[in-house]
């Protein structure tokens, strides 16, 4: 089964999907983002005419295949936190892992654009940062149905989020037995550790 977090940015798909690892045994957290990467660093500079790398098709299609292979091969949960709001390339990576009979449970993390930029400022990014820019968009994006099904987490924690993908996935958590000061340090360094200090593009 994959487990596919999508929201606009600052929704709180990282930490989400940390958690949901966390307390889903036998999972692991697949990122998109680093073909984009792979991509950016690998190809040369004169045929770079894309401003956001999901716009390059051999990203979709190297995505659809890897992320299909690890869950042929893999016996646990692929949680895959992305943001996607274009339904082409939603259908071409998502719908086609359905189509090949692949289980996935699709979330789109919702909350209003004061509260979206209220958690970007709480992580370091202020109103003119990339992500920020990208709000309207990505709200009009998921808005679509295709996006279904929609997660309002405007007063919902991350564990509130957890507890109810985890419901509407019919998965088993493991208890959460840890402490109030550990869960705090242990999103810190989650946080820190998936800061990308440039933007989100090519």
């Amino acid at each position: 089964m994959i487990i596919w977090i999508n929201g606009a940015f600052g929704a709180g798909k990282t930490q989400t999907a940390f958690e949901l690892h966390r307390r889903i045994e036998n999972s692991f957290v697949y990122d998109p983002e680093n073909l984009g990467l792979f991509i950016s660093k690998n190809i040369p500079s004169s045929i770079k005419d894309k401003g956001d790398f999901q716009d390059y098709e051999v990203w979709r299609e190297l995505n659809f295949s890897l992320i299909k292979y690890i869950e042929e091969k893999y016996k646990g949960v692929l949680i895959i936190p992305m943001t996607i709001v274009n339904p082409k390339y939603f259908n071409e990576i998502i719908g086609s892992l359905q189509n090949h009979g692949v289980i996935v449970k699709h979330y789109a993390l919702m909350a209003s654009k004061a509260t979206l930029l209220k958690r970007l400022k709480s992580r370091g990014d202020g109103a003119d940062s990339w992500g920020a820019q990208q709000i309207d968009r990505c709200l009009e994006g998921l808005s679509n149905e295709v996006f279904q099904s929609h997660l309002n987490t405007e007063s919902m924690s991350i564990d509130d989020v957890v507890e109810k993908i985890a419901f509407l996935s019919d998965i088993k958590l493991l208890p959460d037995d840890m402490s109030r000061f550990d869960k705090k340090l242990y999103r810190i360094k989650t946080q820190l550790k998936h800061v990308r200090l440039f933007a989100w593009r090519l």
